[in-house]
């Protein structure tokens, strides 16, 4: 059984779509995709994403102020080269924007007397990755792959309003900062009906960022540098074949949060240690099914869900899990793939710190991919 849609529209679309943001645990952008290793043949590939976030709310007292369009939209972008070496290894090549944020509340960063609650405040946080992997087949079932990160990270977040006290007007810009990383996994496949099962494990990393933190615009006394671990992950990638020209597959990833802790020094000594973020470790889940309608079209269908956390909700991400269900299909011109696909994004009512309400949010995401083999 033959399926384009097997390992190269579905993993050119779920790069394409997966890579927008807009239904991945905490900070994810990209899921540290490296599926790019089970195309076959020597494959290159573009990925583009854009992300409109509809994300609005409210105060909860005293004025009920109106927060509209608290998430920035925002576009992400990929790219992959997998070659054969021969003798049972393969090496893949990927560039990619693992983490990210996109967070602004309405208005200039306001004193506590303030009426709004979180009036000013944001976050944004840019990342880029590099990750070289190989894999060797031990056998046609059997095989295994391991890969070094490369990992670029810097944010800048505003605390503003009511909700913070004394430390509205808090800012701190940690500058961009690289560390490595790297990922272990393994794959069992029966190619005669299309089935893998691959397990990726995605060490955490480990940043050193210089900082600078000011309140109300006055510098602050020099800070020592801001330790911030980025996720350990596992990534589960499925499918199998379940009639002719047609697949099935599921995808999981569980990213332990909770040990990603942003907490400068200053704000480390107001806060007895608080963290900006408060990420709970969760897991996604995507199934779905594809289907190859002709030698040159193909299409899928996905549905997923993200859970509700455990109410840790945090200004700087107003949502508490997320559903989504998106829509893809692929055009094969021999040596050139072209794939496109649409997400919609319901994102979970939240409470950010009990002092605002945020209900009924989305997001709509659209992406496309380039495949060229050769």
């Amino acid at each position: 059984m033959k399926l384009h849609l097997s390992a190269t529209s579905a993993m050119a679309l779920a790069a394409a779509l997966t890579a927008t943001g807009a239904s991945a645990i905490g900070l994810d952008r990209s899921n540290q995709d490296v599926t790019a290793i089970f195309e076959e043949g020597n494959v290159a590939e573009l990925s583009f994403g854009k992300v409109f976030v509809d994300l609005s709310g409210e105060d909860n007292a005293p004025a009920m102020d109106r927060y509209d369009d608290v998430g920035d939209d925002f576009t992400n972008a990929a790219a992959s080269l997998k070659m054969d070496f021969g003798n049972g290894f393969s090496g893949a090549l990927i560039i990619d924007q693992p983490f990210g944020a996109d967070i602004s509340y309405e208005g200039e960063p306001t004193t506590p007397a303030a009426a709004s609650v979180f009036n000013g405040t944001m976050a944004h946080l840019d990342s880029r990755a590099v990750t070289a992997v190989g894999r060797y087949r031990l056998n046609e079932n059997v095989s295994f792959h391991a890969g070094l990160r490369r990992e670029w990270l810097e944010a800048d977040i505003t605390l503003a309003g009511a909700g913070y006290a004394g430390l509205s007007g808090y800012r701190v810009e940690l500058a961009e900062d690289g560390a490595n990383g790297y990922l272990v996994g393994a794959a069992y496949e029966k190619p005669e009906i299309a089935l893998r099962v691959a397990l990726t494990y995605n060490s955490a990393i480990d940043h050193e960022f210089d900082t600078v933190e000011t309140l109300s615009g006055n510098p602050l006394p020099p800070s020592k540098p801001t330790e911030v671990q980025t996720p350990e992950a596992w990534n589960l990638d499925m499918q199998t074949g379940i009639a002719p020209d047609t697949l099935a597959f599921a995808n999981i990833r569980y990213a332990t949060y909770e040990d990603t802790r942003v907490s400068p020094e200053f704000f480390s000594d107001q806060t007895g240690g608080v963290s900006l973020t408060d990420i709970d470790d969760n897991y996604s889940i995507q199934v779905g099914i594809g289907r190859r309608f002709s030698d040159m079209f193909s299409g899928q269908a996905a549905i997923g869900f993200e859970p509700e956390g455990d109410e840790r909700i945090s200004p700087l991400d107003p949502t508490d899990g997320k559903r989504w269900v998106s829509l893809g299909g692929a055009y094969n011109m021999e040596a050139v793939t072209v794939s496109g696909g649409v997400r919609y994004t319901m994102l979970g009512d939240a409470e950010p710190r009990g002092a605002a309400s945020f209900e009924d949010n989305s997001a709509l995401a659209v992406g496309m991919s380039v495949a060229y083999r050769f």
